[in-house]
């Protein structure tokens, strides 16, 4: 699964602006955040669409981009979490 390219971030810009409002997160390149030094959040694309990958803890969590609702959710959830890298 490589990396999601330039063409696949245009199709994700209402989810990328949302996630750009959020405190803490800076975009070192197009779609992939880090936080507080780490990498935090970025986008992949494969035969079966595109997927955010999101660190939660010392794991990495998949979910479906087309899930906007639910990655902001998952995004939240991790940034007001105590234990959040």
């Amino acid at each position: 699964m490589k990396h999601a390219g330039s063409d696949s971030l245009a199709m994700l810009t209402a989810l990328l602006d949302d996630i750009r409002k959020r405190s803490g997160l800076v975009e070192k390149t197009p779609g992939v955040f880090y936080r507080k030094r780490k990498a935090f959040l970025h986008f992949h694309e494969d035969k079966a669409g595109l997927f955010m990958d999101i660190r939660d803890g010392t794991d990495w969590l998949r979910l479906p981009a087309a899930e906007h609702r639910q990655c902001l959710r998952e995004i939240d959830r991790i940034l007001q979490s105590p234990s959040a890298p």
